[in-house]
């Protein structure tokens, strides 16, 4: 009951409707434990950046200088997809688009500071 409870609730708070996975999240009793979660999640997040990032230096190897980091047509083609994965996740479009922008922006500059001679 309870859990059936705080799922209403999150569907009604959220612009999208939850798909199947997010409906069997548990409900937490405590703030504690929401933040417990909220934590375990951000480490995987870190970890999968981590990955990314590895990828990011090997794309490094195929471009010749700073100049040529920055892929403007990339960057759109990756927005644009995350933009439509995020609906279908239940996410909000603009959240997501800002937090992968944030990403690409600090990947790319930091892909630019080793370039340079």
């Amino acid at each position: 009951m309870r859990l059936l409870a705080c799922a209403t609730l999150l569907a009604a708070l959220l612009p999208m409707p939850l798909s199947a996975q997010e409906q069997t999240t548990p409900c937490c009793r405590t703030l504690g434990e929401v933040r417990t979660n909220i934590d375990r999640i951000d480490d995987q997040i870190l970890r999968l950046m981590a990955e990314r990032s590895r990828y990011v230096a090997q794309a490094g190897r195929f471009k010749t200088s700073a100049a040529t980091v920055r892929d403007e047509a990339r960057i759109r083609q990756i927005l644009t997809r995350i933009r439509a994965k995020a609906t279908l996740a239940g996410v909000s479009p603009d959240v997501a688009e800002a937090t992968f922008r944030a990403m690409v922006e600090g990947f790319t500059a930091e892909e630019a500071r080793d370039k340079r001679p």
